[in-house]
Formats: C-alpha cells, sequence, structure tokens
C-alpha cells in the first residue's frame, strides 16, 4: 500500500525555530552568498532592513527541514516550489515554520502543500506552494507535470549596470560533509540526503543533493555576482526535473530577462545543470537593486 494514504487534505504542521545572526553567518559560509545585507550590520542598517536580514534560501532551508522530517515526511522530495518574500526575516525573532497539505494524489505519489514562515509580529516572511513526491522504491516520476516557465517582455535594456540578457554561472561539488553542515544548520535530516544504505536499497547511484543547496547556488549568484552585493531576493520559482546527486558537480546559472526601471526590480531566469549537462532544476527569480552596490560605475560610458 503506498505510503502516503494516511494523510488527508487539510493536515498540518508547525515547527518553531528562533534565528540568530551565527545562522545567517553560517549559511553566508556554506552557500557563498556573503551578501552585505545579510552579514554586514554597517551596510544592512544603511538599507530599508535597519539591521541584517535572514538568506531567502535558508527560510527555504527550514521548510525543506519540515518537508521531509514531519509532513509528509522521510523519502520527500520536491518537485515544484514557488516561494515569494514579503517581509524581512531577522535575527532573534522565532519563526513558526507551517506546512499543510493542499491536495492528494496518492497513486501517482504525489501531494501539493502550502509552505508558510510567520513572524512574531504576525507578519509573512514566506509563503509559496509546492508540489512533493514520495520517492521511496518508486524512483523519481519520469514526467512530472509543470507548467513551462514564461514572463512578459523585459521594459528596458539596461538598469544599474544590468543588462539584459547578462548572465553568469558558477560550478561546485557539494560534499557529504557539505550536506552535514547544511542539515545541522537547517534541520532537514531527510534520509535521502544521509543514509547511504536507504539509497542503495532504493537503487540510487549516490545520496540525493539537498533542494536547499542547488537553491544555495543561485543565493551564491544572485548575492555575489549577478545583480551582486545588495540584491533583494523576492520571489523564486523551481521545477525539479532530475535528481541532483552529491559529489556531482553542479553548474548553476542566472541570466537577466526581465528589467523593470519604475519599480526597481530584475527577473532572472535560473538554471542548473549536471556534469552531464542535462538540467535538473529550471527556475524564474525576481529581485529588488534599490540598494544594489557598484554596478552602475560598470556600465560602458
Amino acid at each position: 500500500m503506498y505510503p502516503w494514504r494516511g494523510f488527508q487534505v487539510g493536515d498540518k504542521v508547525t515547527v518553531r525555530r528562533r534565528l540568530s545572526q551565527d545562522d545567517f553567518l553560517a549559511f553566508a559560509r556554506l552557500s557563498g552568498d556573503e551578501n552585505p545585507i545579510h552579514t554586514d550590520a554597517l551596510f544592512s542598517a544603511r538599507t530599508r532592513f535597519g539591521r541584517p536580514v535572514a538568506h531567502g534560501m535558508f527560510l527555504y532551508g527550514l521548510i525543506l527541514s519540515v518537508l521531509g522530517t514531519y509532513l509528509p515526511g522521510p523519502g520527500t522530495a520536491v518537485l515544484e516550489q514557488e516561494l515569494i518574500f514579503p517581509t524581512p526575516t531577522y535575527a532573534g525573532e522565532e519563526v513558526a515554520v507551517e506546512v499543510e497539505i493542499t491536495a492528494l494524489q496518492p497513486d501517482e505519489g504525489i501531494a501539493e502543500v502550502q509552505t508558510m514562515i510567520c513572524r512574531p509580529d504576525g507578519n509573512i516572511g514566506c509563503q509559496g506552494q509546492a508540489k512533493v513526491y514520495s520517492v521511496g522504491a518508486m524512483g523519481w516520476p519520469h514526467h512530472p507535470a509543470t507548467a513551462p516557465l514564461s514572463w512578459p517582455p523585459s521594459e528596458a535594456e539596461a538598469l544599474k549596470g544590468l543588462h539584459l540578457g547578462e548572465h553568469q554561472s558558477i560550478t561546485r561539488t557539494f560534499t557529504m560533509d557539505d550536506v552535514r553542515v547544511y542539515s545541522t544548520l537547517t534541520g532537514d535530516c531527510n534520509p535521502l540526503y544521509v543514509d547511504s544504505a536507504l539509497s542503495e536499497r532504493w537503487g540510487w547511484p549516490s545520496l540525493l543533493l539537498p533542494a536547499g543547496l542547488l537553491g544555495a547556488l543561485f543565493s551564491c549568484l544572485l548575492g555575489e555576482h549577478l545583480p551582486g552585493a545588495g540584491t533583494n531576493y523576492l520571489k523564486q520559482k523551481f521545477l525539479f526535473l532530475k535528481p541532483a546527486y552529491q559529489g556531482e558537480g553542479m553548474n548553476a546559472s542566472v541570466e537577466v530577462i526581465r528589467l523593470r526601471p519604475e519599480k526597481e526590480l530584475v527577473n532572472l531566469r535560473t538554471t542548473c545543470r549536471n556534469q552531464a549537462g542535462e538540467m535538473v532544476c529550471d527556475g524564474v527569480a525576481l529581485v529588488l537593486v534599490r540598494d544594489l552596490i557598484g554596478r552602475e560605475s560598470l556600465c560602458p560610458g
């Protein structure tokens, strides 16, 4: 019998976590995203935030910890995820990480869930929805039901030294030690990432790589390279098309696909390929570049 048949629409779990500046610094070291809005009290004091804020992908790791530990639980992999970061989340806040099942397809091993991080003042730090899959012995779905990514045309060719079509990429191999650091930091101890015997029994060539570490690659690119320091993450959509494995080189790229000068907003395509060149993750990000550092000086002329 399929292991998720005991769940019902409306099932909900809430896990509380107090955040610290040490958490932000640890995620910065792990991801390579040293964006000063997360790590530099003096810089962030001059921004609209007033003090350092959590990385969006660190918050995503907290959501993944609930998905992979409590609801739906061990063996859960994410197929699709949409995230919005409506308000900044600060060190010292005790947040409530909530996951609720909104739809079930038990025969296909798929559930749809609402994901949310609530701050102590009642504001939402992160909200979204995901389509998740119970991997188990069923393997990765061959054709996950995903909608094609699309976006409106750009309203400008350049903004603050950024140019339509500009792109950056990084390649990184995450090790088992990296995953241990990630698991300790976020609480995401899904056995898909840490249990070699289980992975072998289920026929995987290696332990799976957490979706949160794929997200960390984009966090690094956006916060360090394009747009760069001062970038504020607002939205992200992920489509996870293939499993990613620990010890395998991952090449992540971001490309400017839309510029909106009147609101200082930038959309970027976010993609990641494995060392065989296969697309494992596709997506679109929205960032605010109001506090961007130094890009205009790079503008030709």
